[in-house]
């Protein structure tokens, strides 16, 4: 029998739009790629995306930096976390957050997370409880938005600090308001894998004058904090500037060109991915060895990548299936392994955190816990022949098993 073979890369992304390329160009032939390196009265590409960013953000002020990693340690340091303090994580997260907690000088306290992916709010109260925590870093995991209401008002009863990850929730909204306007400050991803491509790239939102006064100055602004795009006054920098470390982590113009050729499209391309999702998540019901979580209605998600369970119980079935799907050029990460895969990996694989206590609902949540990248460069039809290669090879491995 023929079996059918995908050909595309999940890791391809979409050109970087023409007018992004030719305001690229037109950086590179000014030579200045530096985002200080202008004129009196002039507006850098970069002060100028940051003023867009927080225009469609909806937030206040904006500070465009080089890296989700810096970005998360600069939105800590910038609330006031200082070393030996806990910070409250959703165990299901990427080594970035783990990481900016650990340079923070910081100490993770791990949340469990539900079937659905999202914090168990029953373990988040007791957490806060317990800990004594005063931050909460929230990653808003794959796209998937826990219950913001339950969770402000945790933060609220026991006066914590809430920060936003929102690497994959660039454009999402829950019950109507946008991904990151919940907490005190939020953090955006622009690395290539996310919603807007400069290779590297970070964008931290706040309504907060102090936050975004210590976060320009974090990024390494020297004293050259009124060059940025969506800033306070200059009153507010004032002692903060003299108080402040420089962590040199400035975002250039390059990349802030491209970025803001991409922003002008976001909305429309936040549709593109949901209808490729939409067209995996309903061929992946064809089979009962693949269990969709379905979203909440209320959650406004981006589908730039799905993820799903497999009904399988042991996971040597789980690694046959992911293995005869690559065989057919279907990449499926999955977040059951013991030891981390390339970008993908679990919490109690961050051996440099120390001791971390187990947790039981989390393992077993990610033990079957699939997951794939949905890019723009396929198409429909493609989405078909994915669900299609997956649901064939979770029957064959059925058979197997049975």
């Amino acid at each position: 029998m023929i079996t059918k073979q995908f050909k595309k890369s999940f890791t391809q992304q979409e050109a970087i739009p023409e007018d992004g390329v030719n305001s690229a160009l037109e950086v590179l032939r000014s030579g200045k790629l530096h985002r200080y390196n202008t004129q009196v009265d002039e507006i850098s590409e970069t002060a100028q995306f940051e003023r867009e960013y927080a225009n469609y953000q909806g937030a206040r002020y904006c500070v465009a930096v080089t890296s989700g990693g810096q970005s998360l340690q600069i939105a800590l340091r910038a609330v006031g976390v200082k070393s030996g303090d806990k910070i409250l994580a959703n165990a299901y997260t990427l080594a970035p957050v783990p990481g900016a907690i650990h340079a923070a000088g910081a100490l993770p306290v791990f949340v469990e997370i539900a079937d659905d992916w999202l914090t168990d709010i029953d373990d988040l109260r007791n957490k806060a409880l317990k800990s004594g925590a005063k931050f909460f870093m929230l990653s808003h995991m794959r796209g998937h938005i826990a219950d913001m209401g339950a969770i402000c008002e945790i933060c609220e009863e026991f006066d914590i600090t809430l920060i936003e990850d929102c690497a994959h929730t660039m454009g999402a909204m829950w019950k109507g308001r946008k991904s990151g306007n919940f907490g005190k400050v939020a953090c955006f991803s622009t690395q290539t894998y996310k919603h807007m491509n400069s290779g590297e790239g970070e964008i931290l939102t706040t309504d907060i004058d102090e936050i975004a006064a210590r976060a320009v100055i974090l990024s390494g602004s020297y004293m050259l904090f009124e060059r940025h795009g969506a800033v306070p006054s200059r009153e507010v920098f004032q002692n903060i500037s003299l108080e402040t470390p420089n962590c040199s982590a400035r975002l250039d113009n390059l990349r802030a060109a491209i970025l803001r050729s991409q922003l002008s499209i976001l909305d429309h391309n936040i549709q593109r991915w949901n209808q490729r999702y939409r067209i995996i998540e309903n061929g992946l019901r064809k089979t009962p060895w693949v269990r969709v979580v379905e979203r909440a209605q209320h959650e406004a998600f981006v589908g730039s990548s799905i993820q799903f369970h497999v009904e399988f119980q042991t996971t040597e079935n789980i690694r046959v299936l992911i293995d005869a799907c690559q065989c057919r050029g279907v990449e499926i990460k999955w977040f059951g392994s013991e030891d981390p895969v390339g970008f993908t990996s679990r919490y109690d694989s961050w051996q440099y955190l120390g001791d971390i206590p187990k947790l039981p609902k989390t393992l077993s949540v990610l033990s079957t816990t699939c997951d794939i990248r949905v890019p723009l460069t396929f198409d429909e039809h493609d989405c078909e022949n994915i669900a299609q290669i997956i649901c064939e090879e979770a029957e064959r491995v059925a058979v197997l098993v049975e």
